[in-house]
């Protein structure tokens, strides 16, 4: 509550921005914190222990952060990128890139880091371009919460598992369209669209029951 105050002051022009707690800020440090968390994996990478980066944003194109993931996949990070629109990193070893083209207009911004074994999970309201890193204030924001963390970690698995709307990036710059036969047809989207819908029953049956006097007409 405390960092959400600070940066809204700061937006509104009533405090300078600060540091916060939680919360990273752009243009202040959340380049900064990315670029960490990505060297906390590389370290485990080196050390032969597990380390895994998943990313989904609308565009990467800022050179630093690019510059980072090329040294995590060569260190030995595994790493799944979920680039809707433009992104200016090659595809190498350790490196997929995929575009989910369907019915709904991809728009979340979820990373994702395996932290040796303690997962740390951000939404953030910045694509991976300087003009969001450097010239906005944007947000971005760790999701603290257990249930809601895991719920954000298996929606990156439904993507990174979709084989009927996705596209992935190839070395050459094109992009081959993923298209899997037979019954283990995963349609990302769809996936979450129906999970939604049985939310919103489920939520509907837990309501209490509400009783309305019936009056009789004047």
């Amino acid at each position: 509550g405390n960092d959400a105050s600070g940066f809204f002051n700061a937006l509104c022009g009533y405090a300078q921005p600060r540091d916060f707690n939680l919360i990273s800020m752009a243009p202040i440090n959340m380049r900064d914190k990315l670029l960490e968390l990505i060297d906390f994996e590389i370290e485990r990478a080196k050390k032969g222990k597990k380390a895994r980066v998943n990313i989904k944003v609308n565009s990467l194109v800022d050179v630093a952060l690019s510059e980072k993931i090329y040294e995590a996949a060569a260190a030995g990070v595994k790493i799944h990128l979920n680039i809707r629109g433009i992104c200016c990193l090659q595809p190498r070893p350790n490196i997929e890139v995929t575009s989910i083209i369907d019915r709904y207009l991809e728009h979340a911004r979820i990373i994702h880091f395996h932290h040796g074994g303690k997962p740390r999970v951000f939404i953030a309201s910045a694509d991976w371009m300087p003009r969001n890193l450097d010239k906005r204030l944007e947000l971005m924001v760790p999701v603290v919460d257990e249930e809601c963390r895991n719920h954000l970690i298996a929606m990156l698995n439904i993507h990174m598992a979709d084989n009927q709307s996705s596209w992935l990036l190839q070395p050459n710059g094109a992009y081959n369209r993923v298209i899997k036969r037979g019954p283990e047809k995963i349609r990302s989207q769809e996936v979450l669209y129906l999970q939604a819908c049985e939310a919103i029953a489920a939520a509907e049956k837990k309501r209490r029951t509400r009783f309305e006097p019936h009056r009789a007409a004047d």
